[in-house]
């Protein structure tokens, strides 16, 4: 039976533990916005040469969410790792996908959720940044 992961030129290669961390954080992240009454309306959304984590309804604004999950805090808070260029980076994929979609008209912001999976009582820490930076124009 060949070892989980993907495969690259005919062999088996190990699953990259970042990419499980982000996508267990995008998981956390998406049930806690739909408890607070967010719609879910696409996740890794493939947009230019680049990812969307999320993208919610929340009333009648589409919400643009970047997920950023650590296992712990000791090299900082997973919000520090949003620099400005990740922050021109998203805002120029969430314009390519209003351009896309057609959704000029909508009201738009850009959120960012952190998980921290080893957070206190060993439970996952969430933290929910509404309209963390300059949203699309």
């Amino acid at each position: 039976m060949a070892a989980a992961g993907r495969r690259w030129f005919g062999r088996s290669q190990p699953a990259d533990p970042r990419h499980d961390l982000g996508r267990r954080g995008e998981d956390l992240a998406a049930r806690y916005l739909e408890k607070l009454g967010y719609r879910i309306i696409a996740r890794r959304e493939r947009v230019l040469r680049g990812d969307l984590d999320l993208i919610a309804l929340d009333d009648r604004t589409v919400v643009f969410v970047e997920v950023r999950t650590r296992s712990d805090v000791q090299h900082g808070h997973p919000v520090e790792t949003i620099d400005r260029h990740k922050q021109r980076r998203i805002a120029t994929l969430a314009n390519a996908y209003i351009r896309r979609h057609r959704l000029e008209d909508c009201r738009v912001r850009i959120d960012v959720v952190t998980v921290v999976l080893d957070g206190p009582g060993g439970q996952p820490e969430i933290e929910h940044f509404q309209d963390a930076f300059e949203s699309p124009s």
